[in-house]
């Protein structure tokens, strides 16, 4: 059993876990003003993303560039494809789509904050449950290094559409609202408020 595994009914039983979906989390948080750089790779880019439909297009043509942006920002690493072993009995073992950790080094993973994993099929519900096991696995990993957050964070996206999570405690918060690539500052504002906490 590895993420890819979990379906958000077998996450929420493995984990012992309460999911609230009926939340509004980041409607509120303002957009943020996307550089002309990243705003010239979106036009170039989500186009041909688009055209080529798979899951590979849109990681390397639209979600890896706001990672970069938020890179640019703030004093963070992201990883992009790594293995991420925490608990193999529990099913905590495999590939992360992408990991951000509030530490700037970029040679190991320290610390990691938000797990985003690409839907599946264009669903969005299709990845919830592999994004809530990773949350878990980065929960148990910080603690094991001695640095525990309060809160973790989680995107499931397409490229096109985002959906972001929040876990608290022993409880998954499910944004009742998708944001779209149409608003590339709205989606920004959120990962930059989610990696200044």
């Amino acid at each position: 059993m590895s993420y890819s595994d979990f379906d958000l009914k077998k996450a929420k039983s493995a984990f012992n876990l309460n999911i609230v979906e009926k939340e509004d989390l980041f409607s509120k948080i303002e957009r943020v003003e996307i550089s002309p750089l990243l705003a010239e790779i979106l036009q170039q880019n989500v186009p041909l993303a688009l055209a080529i439909g798979t899951e590979k297009a849109n990681s390397e043509l639209i979600i890896v560039n706001f990672f970069l942006e938020l890179k640019r920002r703030s004093p963070i690493s992201f990883f992009s494809g790594i293995e991420f072993t925490v608990d193999k009995e529990k099913g905590l073992n495999g590939f992360c789509d992408f990991i951000v950790s509030q530490s700037p080094e970029q040679l190991f993973l320290d610390t990691p904050i938000l797990a985003v994993v690409e839907a599946k099929n264009e669903r969005i519900a299709s990845g919830l449950g592999q994004c809530v096991a990773e949350m878990v696995a980065a929960k148990i990993y910080n603690e094991r290094e001695g640095k525990p957050l309060p809160i973790l964070y989680g995107a499931v996206t397409t490229g096109q559409a985002w959906k972001f999570l929040r876990l608290q405690g022993d409880t998954v918060y499910i944004d009742l609202a998708d944001y779209y690539i149409d608003n590339p500052g709205k989606i920004l504002g959120i990962l930059v408020g989610m990696v200044g906490h």
